[in-house]
Protein backbone atom coordinates (compact mmCIF):
# COMPACT_ATOMS: atom_id res chain seq x y z
CA UNK A 1 0.00 0.00 0.00
CA UNK A 2 1.04 3.28 -0.67
CA UNK A 3 -0.47 6.91 -0.74
CA UNK A 4 1.46 10.42 -1.56
CA UNK A 5 0.59 13.32 -1.02
CA UNK A 6 2.15 16.05 -3.56
CA UNK A 7 0.59 18.94 -2.57
CA UNK A 8 -0.45 22.06 -4.11
CA UNK A 9 -1.54 20.77 -7.65
CA UNK A 10 0.84 23.80 -9.44
CA UNK A 11 4.10 21.73 -8.54
CA UNK A 12 3.08 18.96 -11.02
CA UNK A 13 3.96 20.18 -14.52
CA UNK A 14 6.74 17.34 -16.13
CA UNK A 15 6.30 15.36 -18.56
CA UNK A 16 2.86 16.05 -19.91
CA UNK A 17 3.76 16.27 -23.75
CA UNK A 18 5.48 12.88 -23.99
CA UNK A 19 2.40 10.96 -21.77
CA UNK A 20 0.09 12.43 -24.31
CA UNK A 21 1.48 10.65 -26.97
CA UNK A 22 0.36 7.45 -25.66
CA UNK A 23 -2.55 8.82 -24.04
CA UNK A 24 -5.79 6.79 -23.99
CA UNK A 25 -8.77 8.33 -21.55
CA UNK A 26 -12.11 7.78 -21.18
CA UNK A 27 -13.72 11.46 -19.11
CA UNK A 28 -17.19 10.59 -17.35
CA UNK A 29 -19.74 12.80 -15.91
CA UNK A 30 -22.44 11.80 -13.47
CA UNK A 31 -25.33 14.06 -13.79
CA UNK A 32 -28.38 14.41 -12.36
CA UNK A 33 -30.98 17.59 -13.58
CA UNK A 34 -27.65 19.98 -14.96
CA UNK A 35 -28.96 20.98 -17.89
CA UNK A 36 -27.38 24.26 -17.17
CA UNK A 37 -24.04 22.74 -16.99
CA UNK A 38 -23.27 19.64 -18.72
CA UNK A 39 -23.07 21.57 -22.57
CA UNK A 40 -20.21 24.39 -21.54
CA UNK A 41 -18.54 21.37 -19.23
CA UNK A 42 -18.38 18.54 -22.69
CA UNK A 43 -17.32 21.62 -24.51
CA UNK A 44 -14.48 22.76 -22.76
CA UNK A 45 -13.54 19.23 -22.00
CA UNK A 46 -13.31 18.64 -25.53
CA UNK A 47 -11.35 21.28 -26.50
CA UNK A 48 -8.51 20.15 -23.85
CA UNK A 49 -8.80 16.21 -25.14
CA UNK A 50 -8.65 16.99 -28.71
CA UNK A 51 -5.41 18.81 -28.18
CA UNK A 52 -3.87 15.78 -25.82
CA UNK A 53 -4.83 12.54 -27.69
CA UNK A 54 -7.23 11.19 -30.82
CA UNK A 55 -7.93 7.82 -28.24
CA UNK A 56 -10.43 9.51 -25.78
CA UNK A 57 -13.94 9.24 -25.03
CA UNK A 58 -16.48 11.85 -23.19
CA UNK A 59 -19.47 9.34 -21.37
CA UNK A 60 -22.62 11.39 -19.94
CA UNK A 61 -24.05 9.70 -17.43
CA UNK A 62 -27.27 10.56 -16.71
CA UNK A 63 -29.01 9.97 -13.63
CA UNK A 64 -32.85 10.42 -14.45
CA UNK A 65 -32.61 13.58 -14.64
CA UNK A 66 -36.13 15.61 -15.00
CA UNK A 67 -34.58 19.24 -16.29
CA UNK A 68 -33.79 18.14 -19.79
CA UNK A 69 -30.30 16.82 -18.89
CA UNK A 70 -31.20 14.15 -21.13
CA UNK A 71 -32.37 15.40 -24.00
CA UNK A 72 -29.05 17.68 -23.94
CA UNK A 73 -26.96 14.99 -23.24
CA UNK A 74 -28.15 12.76 -26.48
CA UNK A 75 -27.90 16.18 -28.63
CA UNK A 76 -24.22 16.56 -27.80
CA UNK A 77 -23.45 12.45 -28.30
CA UNK A 78 -25.02 13.14 -31.96
CA UNK A 79 -23.14 16.24 -32.58
CA UNK A 80 -19.70 15.05 -31.49
CA UNK A 81 -18.52 11.86 -32.13
CA UNK A 82 -16.53 11.15 -28.80
CA UNK A 83 -19.22 11.72 -26.82
CA UNK A 84 -21.75 9.44 -25.33
CA UNK A 85 -24.73 8.94 -23.38
CA UNK A 86 -26.10 6.82 -21.07
CA UNK A 87 -29.29 7.16 -19.27
CA UNK A 88 -30.83 5.60 -15.93
CA UNK A 89 -34.53 5.65 -16.05
CA UNK A 90 -35.19 6.63 -12.32
CA UNK A 91 -32.67 8.98 -10.38
CA UNK A 92 -30.85 5.75 -9.01
CA UNK A 93 -27.91 7.67 -6.75
CA UNK A 94 -24.37 8.95 -6.90
CA UNK A 95 -22.77 5.29 -6.67
CA UNK A 96 -25.06 3.64 -9.41
CA UNK A 97 -23.91 6.74 -11.95
CA UNK A 98 -20.35 6.09 -10.77
CA UNK A 99 -20.79 2.20 -11.49
CA UNK A 100 -22.39 3.16 -14.83
CA UNK A 101 -19.55 5.20 -15.81
CA UNK A 102 -16.72 3.30 -15.22
CA UNK A 103 -18.58 0.43 -17.02
CA UNK A 104 -18.97 2.14 -20.25
CA UNK A 105 -15.36 3.40 -20.21
CA UNK A 106 -12.47 1.79 -22.63
CA UNK A 107 -9.78 3.51 -22.42
CA UNK A 108 -6.26 2.94 -20.18
CA UNK A 109 -7.51 6.00 -18.01
CA UNK A 110 -10.41 6.64 -16.58
CA UNK A 111 -10.85 9.97 -14.96
CA UNK A 112 -14.74 11.49 -13.44
CA UNK A 113 -15.79 14.80 -12.18
CA UNK A 114 -19.41 15.37 -11.47
CA UNK A 115 -21.45 17.26 -13.89
CA UNK A 116 -21.96 20.46 -12.12
CA UNK A 117 -19.22 22.74 -13.46
CA UNK A 118 -17.25 23.37 -9.99
CA UNK A 119 -14.40 21.91 -10.71
CA UNK A 120 -11.73 23.31 -13.65
CA UNK A 121 -11.57 20.59 -16.09
CA UNK A 122 -8.16 21.86 -17.24
CA UNK A 123 -6.64 21.06 -13.98
CA UNK A 124 -7.05 17.57 -15.55
CA UNK A 125 -3.89 18.60 -16.98
CA UNK A 126 -1.60 18.29 -13.72
CA UNK A 127 -3.11 14.91 -12.60
CA UNK A 128 -1.45 13.12 -16.00
CA UNK A 129 1.91 13.01 -15.36
CA UNK A 130 1.07 11.27 -12.14
CA UNK A 131 -0.34 8.28 -13.74
CA UNK A 132 3.20 7.10 -14.48
CA UNK A 133 4.01 6.70 -10.30
CA UNK A 134 0.56 6.04 -9.20
CA UNK A 135 -2.57 4.19 -10.08
CA UNK A 136 -4.86 6.55 -8.58
CA UNK A 137 -4.91 10.64 -8.25
CA UNK A 138 -7.54 11.44 -5.74
CA UNK A 139 -7.77 15.18 -5.37
CA UNK A 140 -8.93 17.07 -2.29
CA UNK A 141 -11.08 20.90 -2.69
CA UNK A 142 -8.77 23.88 -2.32
CA UNK A 143 -10.94 26.54 -1.20
CA UNK A 144 -14.08 24.40 -0.86
CA UNK A 145 -17.40 26.66 -1.85
CA UNK A 146 -20.03 25.42 0.57
CA UNK A 147 -21.30 26.11 3.64
CA UNK A 148 -19.89 25.53 7.20
CA UNK A 149 -22.11 23.07 8.18
CA UNK A 150 -21.52 20.69 4.24
CA UNK A 151 -17.77 21.27 5.74
CA UNK A 152 -18.39 20.05 9.06
CA UNK A 153 -19.92 17.16 7.74
CA UNK A 154 -17.71 16.06 5.00
CA UNK A 155 -14.78 16.26 7.28
CA UNK A 156 -16.44 14.48 9.94
CA UNK A 157 -17.34 11.47 6.98
CA UNK A 158 -13.54 11.46 5.98
CA UNK A 159 -11.72 11.17 9.48
CA UNK A 160 -14.91 8.31 10.44
CA UNK A 161 -13.96 5.94 6.91
CA UNK A 162 -10.82 6.80 6.85
CA UNK A 163 -10.15 5.64 10.50
CA UNK A 164 -12.56 2.31 9.26
CA UNK A 165 -10.55 1.36 6.58
CA UNK A 166 -6.81 2.81 7.62
CA UNK A 167 -6.67 5.48 4.80
CA UNK A 168 -5.08 8.92 5.13
CA UNK A 169 -6.99 10.79 2.40
CA UNK A 170 -8.17 14.33 3.01
CA UNK A 171 -11.31 14.52 0.76
CA UNK A 172 -11.91 11.20 0.01
CA UNK A 173 -15.50 12.34 -1.56
CA UNK A 174 -13.83 15.20 -3.67
CA UNK A 175 -15.21 14.39 -7.54
CA UNK A 176 -11.77 14.72 -9.45
CA UNK A 177 -10.53 11.56 -9.49
CA UNK A 178 -8.06 9.78 -11.51
CA UNK A 179 -7.41 5.82 -12.03
CA UNK A 180 -5.91 2.82 -14.27
CA UNK A 181 -8.93 1.37 -15.92
CA UNK A 182 -7.86 -1.93 -15.17
CA UNK A 183 -8.51 -1.28 -11.37
CA UNK A 184 -12.20 -1.84 -12.07
CA UNK A 185 -11.51 -5.18 -13.66
CA UNK A 186 -9.54 -6.60 -10.49
CA UNK A 187 -12.39 -5.15 -7.75
CA UNK A 188 -16.10 -5.61 -7.43
CA UNK A 189 -18.10 -2.41 -6.38
CA UNK A 190 -21.65 -3.12 -4.56
CA UNK A 191 -22.50 0.41 -3.34
CA UNK A 192 -24.73 2.48 -5.09
CA UNK A 193 -25.14 5.90 -2.57
CA UNK A 194 -22.57 8.07 -1.86
CA UNK A 195 -20.32 5.31 -0.26
CA UNK A 196 -19.02 4.40 -3.13
CA UNK A 197 -15.76 6.66 -3.47
CA UNK A 198 -14.90 5.10 -0.34
CA UNK A 199 -15.57 1.54 -1.18
CA UNK A 200 -13.70 2.10 -4.51
CA UNK A 201 -10.07 3.36 -2.64
CA UNK A 202 -10.62 0.95 0.14
CA UNK A 203 -10.96 -1.90 -2.17
CA UNK A 204 -8.01 -0.80 -3.96
CA UNK A 205 -5.71 -0.11 -1.20
CA UNK A 206 -6.49 -3.82 0.07
CA UNK A 207 -5.18 -4.70 -3.54
CA UNK A 208 -2.00 -3.03 -3.02
CA UNK A 209 -2.69 0.05 -5.79
CA UNK A 210 -1.29 3.10 -4.78
CA UNK A 211 -2.68 6.35 -4.41
CA UNK A 212 -1.56 9.79 -4.52
CA UNK A 213 -3.23 13.42 -3.64
CA UNK A 214 -3.08 16.70 -5.04
CA UNK A 215 -5.25 19.85 -4.68
CA UNK A 216 -7.94 21.47 -7.26
CA UNK A 217 -9.61 24.82 -7.11
CA UNK A 218 -13.69 24.54 -6.24
CA UNK A 219 -15.65 27.04 -7.26
CA UNK A 220 -19.47 27.65 -6.80
CA UNK A 221 -22.39 26.28 -8.25
CA UNK A 222 -23.71 28.50 -10.85
CA UNK A 223 -26.75 26.75 -11.81
CA UNK A 224 -28.69 23.94 -10.61
CA UNK A 225 -29.17 22.47 -6.92
CA UNK A 226 -27.14 19.83 -4.85
CA UNK A 227 -28.14 16.84 -3.50
CA UNK A 228 -25.20 15.36 -1.60
CA UNK A 229 -26.61 16.97 1.55
CA UNK A 230 -29.86 15.33 1.66
CA UNK A 231 -30.70 13.09 4.89
CA UNK A 232 -32.07 10.81 2.80
CA UNK A 233 -28.34 10.26 0.77
CA UNK A 234 -26.87 10.46 4.57
CA UNK A 235 -29.12 7.79 5.64
CA UNK A 236 -27.74 6.08 2.56
CA UNK A 237 -24.15 6.43 3.03
CA UNK A 238 -24.51 5.28 6.26
CA UNK A 239 -26.84 1.99 6.02
CA UNK A 240 -24.01 0.83 2.76
CA UNK A 241 -21.16 1.93 5.33
CA UNK A 242 -22.60 -0.69 7.46
CA UNK A 243 -23.56 -3.19 5.53
CA UNK A 244 -20.37 -3.03 3.52
CA UNK A 245 -17.86 -2.97 6.34
CA UNK A 246 -16.87 -6.48 7.08
CA UNK A 247 -16.93 -7.54 3.34
CA UNK A 248 -13.95 -4.22 2.44
CA UNK A 249 -12.12 -5.37 5.75
CA UNK A 250 -11.82 -8.74 4.49
CA UNK A 251 -8.60 -9.82 2.85
CA UNK A 252 -8.30 -9.82 -1.13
Amino acid sequence: MLMHDSGNFTTQNNNLDSLASGLSISVFFPCHNEAGNITPLVTKTLNILTKLTADFEIIIVDDGSTDGTDKIADSLAADFEPVKAIHHSTNSGYGAALQSGFKAATKELVFYTDGDGQFDINEILTLLPMTRQYDIVSCYRLNRQEGAIRKLNSWAWTKLVCCIFGLKLKDIDCAFKLFKRRIFDDITIHSTGALIDTEILARAIRKGYTIAQTGVHHYPRKTGTQSGAKLSVIFRAFKELYKLRKDILRKP
